[in-house]
Order: C-alpha cells, then structure tokens, then sequence
C-alpha cells in the first residue's frame, strides 16, 4: 500500500468515527489529530528510508505546531485516528494496530525502568484509548479493548475488554456472551461510553 492510500483510509477513518464532520473536506481542512498521522506518515516513511535526522527534524516542528509527539520510529497500522490531538505522546517503539482511535492528551510512554529495547506499549486492531490515558511500558493491549478516560495502565490487557482507574482495572468484559460488568456495580447504569470518550 502506498503512503497516499493510507492517508485517503486515514482520512475516511476520521470521517467517518468524528459526528461533528458533515463532510470530507472538514476533515481535510480543519482536523488537527487528522494532520499530525499524516505528517507522522511522510515522517516514518523518511526515517524508513535512511533519511532519520530529517524526519526527526520535521516531527520537533509538526510537535511545536500542532501539539502532537509522534517518534518517526514508531509503528503505526491503517486507519488510525486521533481524536481533537493536542498532547498526544507516542514513543519510538510504540506498536499500533490497524482501526484504531485516540483521543487527546493520551501518551504511549515508557516506565523509565527499561531503557533499552523495546519499551513503549503494543496496541492490538480496533483498540481505543480515552483521553487522557497514560500507557506505560512495553505491555501489550488485546485487540478490542478500551481504556478509559484519565486511565493508568502499567499491565496488560486483555482483548475485549474495558479497563478504567488507577490503576487501571477491568470493568468490563466482552469476551462472553453479552456484557458482564465487572466492577465496580456503581457504574452498571452509566453508557459505557462516558467512561473512556472525551464524551464530545
């Protein structure tokens, strides 16, 4: 696939996950989350090619003018979208998946305890991660699952499932027939949905 396929899916993906998008072009105009995977598309494709001080070079300033860290180094599968995008933080070892979505303020980081290596988190397919969640270390995160919002995860997560706190537990399952809330009962009534979306 080339570099200008995956940003037409990048594109659409956006589109079509953003309610307040009536059409394309608002996303080509004026998503600012949309602009940073793009540039972090030209950038990795530089670094991919020999060229990695000038994709460093080029990512500092894409961090100065729109908010958004994304190490060149790092993987990134198709259709990824950034939700609004100010203070997105993903590190140079940092995996990800192909459909998935973050919202703003998330980070992709390491614990400092292994500074070699791999170090950053590994995102499954069609994983969410809420605003402002911090996901730390080189742990691996199941296909499907979701983060909440303000969440801090420092272990593994399964697939399918929904984790929430600090530290981040699971408080939903969906690896079984049907939802089966997990903790805690006070939640059982609320849309899952507040708990992990910017809930705009």
């Amino acid at each position: 696939m080339t570099l200008f396929e995956l940003m037409r899916e990048d594109m659409q993906a956006a589109f079509e996950r953003d309610p307040a998008a009536e059409k394309v072009s608002d996303i080509v105009l004026y998503s600012v989350g949309t602009h940073a995977v793009w540039a972090y598309r030209w950038h990795h494709w530089l670094y991919e090619h020999g060229l990695k001080h000038l994709a460093l070079w080029l990512s500092k300033r894409t961090r100065t003018k729109l908010g958004v860290d994304i190490h060149p180094a790092a993987t990134i599968g198709r259709r990824f979208t950034i939700d609004h995008g100010m203070g997105v933080v993903i590190g140079s070892t940092a995996i990800i998946g192909d459909d998935c979505m973050v919202y703003q303020g998330v980070t992709l980081g390491m614990t400092g305890k292994r500074p070699y290596g791999k170090r950053h988190p590994t995102l499954g397919s069609n994983v969410l991660v809420g605003a402002n969640a911090v996901v730390l270390g080189a742990i691996n995160v199941g296909d499907g699952a979701k983060i909440g919002a303000g969440a801090v995860v420092v272990e593994d997560v399964p697939e399918q499932v929904t984790v929430a706190g600090v530290p981040a537990r699971i408080v939903r399952d969906r690896r079984h027939a049907g939802f089966r809330l997990v903790e805690p009962a006070s939640l059982a009534h609320e849309p899952e949905e507040v708990r992990w979306s910017c809930a705009l």
